[in-house]
């Protein structure tokens, strides 16, 4: 096999793992994800669905696929038994909080929580910087302890969610996707921990497609996206971090054509951040 045959065919495995069409139907994809979501909570034996919202438009398309799972689901037995919970995270104030606030009210949830991670956060760093610096070892440099600690606030956030989930018998869905998948751009056993994850196999641009087609305000569908981990780099926009566009990794997923640099940057980044997606290795039998 060539060298551009086998450039191909992984190309080709990629695209097929990450499942994305072509082109969808935004009313046939929102009910397909909302079938998903009821089917994992019924299978579960579970009452609720408990997930972060941010204001972006990746949460904010989940949060109202779950809202209308549960809704579906009360309407189908007659009775108030299943409910969705929205938790707002903040970690001390939100920069972005309108956005948040405008995505709960497209939303609508049967439950809205406020947990501020910063005290849980910022325990743990400060708790793992004292114990490395007394123990001896080399100090790092600002910019990385920075971004490790963005990943806390992450995984913060998903210990705070899977405790809600655990007070009130809920699963915890995800908002991940095939664009963020396919980079690995999430946090390891922080957003990337979830119990289900009904926008995978979506591009960005569907999830905007089913935004919009859910009835989220041009803010929400449009808004520019960030995880706003860092607190050296505030809203630091996915794209500028990412290296791409979303434009270019969705033309990648969507088998269109993507210019040579990027198409170099997302097999490069996806090589890289594989040990996101496979599972735990455990030794052989």
């Amino acid at each position: 096999m060539s060298d551009t045959q086998a450039l191909a065919a992984e190309i080709a495995a990629i695209q097929a793992e990450m499942q994305v069409k072509p082109e969808i139907d935004p009313a046939a994809e929102v009910q397909h994800r909302v079938d998903f979501i009821k089917t994992q909570l019924l299978n579960s034996g579970l009452d609720c669905l408990v997930l972060g919202i941010s204001g972006g438009v990746d949460s904010s398309t989940c949060g109202r696929l779950c809202q209308i799972a549960v809704d579906q689901l009360n309407a189908s037995i007659d009775e108030k038994r299943y409910r969705f919970i929205a938790v707002r995270l903040p970690y001390s104030v939100q920069a972005d909080e309108d956005d948040a606030q405008r995505a709960l009210a497209f939303i609508q949830p049967d439950v809205t929580l406020t947990i501020n991670v910063q005290a849980g956060a910022d325990g743990i760093h400060q708790s793992v910087m004292s114990a490395c610096a007394d123990a001896g070892l080399e100090s790092v440099a600002e910019s990385h302890a920075d971004f490790c600690k963005g990943n806390t606030k992450a995984r913060m956030r998903m210990a705070a969610q899977f405790q809600v989930a655990g007070l009130y018998r809920g699963l915890v869905p995800g908002t991940d996707h095939s664009a963020e998948n396919i980079m690995g751009f999430y946090t390891k056993f922080g957003d990337g921990a979830c119990d289900l994850a009904p926008l995978f196999g979506l591009s960005k641009r569907q999830v905007r497609a089913l935004a919009d087609h859910l009835g989220a305000c041009a803010e929400t569908v449009g808004k520019v996206p960030t995880a706003d981990l860092e607190d050296n780099q505030p809203q630091l926009a996915d794209e500028q971090a990412l290296g791409v566009t979303y434009d270019q990794i969705d033309n990648f997923l969507e088998g269109r054509e993507v210019e040579a640099d990027a198409q170099q940057v997302i097999l490069a980044t996806y090589r890289r951040t594989a040990h996101k997606r496979e599972p735990i290795p455990v030794p052989s039998a």
